[in-house]
């Protein structure tokens, strides 16, 4: 049996020491040969001097030192490609994902002939508002795109390699993980677990990040919004057209004079919002479709071992 182990990481100085002394504890009480390969996603700290000197003590350790930040999909793509094993495990480096889990996954793939095992997390100790805005997210993506998402179900996951395999095959530059986890299928498992506190450092994902995170999800697996954007033009046609009809009709029939600036003002505003919503649904469509056309690649390695 052959285990690698994938771990993004970004200015994880603090963190990565103690996350690689657990994860060396637990891969060697498996017996088993195993590969921890942490994706060093454009550190600014001392991140990288670190994987180089834990590369140094131990030939199971690799890196690979992107030339800038290209975000947490990209790192993970990077992992799996890189990745040799028989059973891959996908885990963040700050300790909020246990390294001690990993073998009660390994466990449910290999007794119970799993795809993927899922480490699942709860809401416990979340913000309230987080936790709400979370659960709405996973909801409304569910049902726009056909696909179920499951609320706390992330990256932190033991993936056979055939299951790895089959999410390589999707080649797209936009990648929404999340996503493309059930949509590529295989028998997965769900587990659940406390997220633990994280041992330095801030969460990078702001409100502002995950909205924009799950903008990206939604556009990336549905095109329900641009069905949307065209109900509202068929809705302000239908509005609009009464309201001229009424206008004509009252005019004929009782000769009032079309009063009230106030009004009017109103109707432009409220017309050219729905205008520029709808502009904008198109608008984030076919930037996408310009990523994808330019064909450039999703990460640029500087250094790798």
């Amino acid at each position: 049996m052959f285990i690698s182990l994938v771990v993004p990481c970004y200015n994880e100085e603090a963190a990565i020491t103690l996350f690689y002394e657990e994860a060396v504890k637990i891969c060697t009480s498996l017996n088993e040969q195993y590969e921890i390969i942490f994706i060093d996603d454009g550190s600014t700290d001392n991140t990288l001097s670190i994987l180089r000197q834990l590369v140094n003590q131990n030939n199971n350790i690799h890196y690979i030192s992107f030339s800038r930040n290209f975000g947490k999909e990209a790192a993970m793509l990077a992992g799996l490609e890189a990745s040799q094993g028989e059973y891959i495990v996908m885990l963040d480096a700050d300790l909020q994902h246990p390294p001690s889990l990993i073998l009660q996954m390994l466990k449910e793939v290999v007794s119970d002939n799993y795809d993927c095992v899922v480490a699942k997390r709860t809401r416990k100790g979340d913000p309230r508002l987080h936790s709400f805005f979370a659960k709405c997210f996973y909801r409304m993506a569910s049902k726009i795109s056909g696909i179920e998402l499951i609320d706390g179900a992330g990256d932190f996951r033991l993936m056979t390699k055939s299951y790895v395999n089959a999410l390589l095959q999707l080649g797209e530059r936009n990648r929404f993980l999340k996503g493309i986890y059930p949509w590529i299928g295989f028998r997965t498992k769900f587990i659940e677990y406390e997220n633990a506190e994280r041992i330095a450092g801030k969460t990078k994902w702001s409100l502002r990040k995950l909205f924009l995170y799950s903008l990206d999800g939604i556009f990336a697996f549905s095109s329900k919004p641009l069905a949307i954007a065209s109900v509202l033009g068929i809705l302000l046609f239908i509005a609009t057209f009464l309201i001229i009809s009424f206008i004509i009709v009252r005019k004929i029939i009782w000769g009032d004079p079309v009063s009230g600036w106030a009004s009017t003002v109103c109707i432009i505003l409220f017309c050219s919002g729905v205008q520029l919503f709808t502009i904008g649904i198109f608008g984030q469509y076919m930037a996408k479709i310009y990523t994808e056309v330019k064909q450039r690649p999703q990460y640029i390695i500087r250094e790798l071992k």
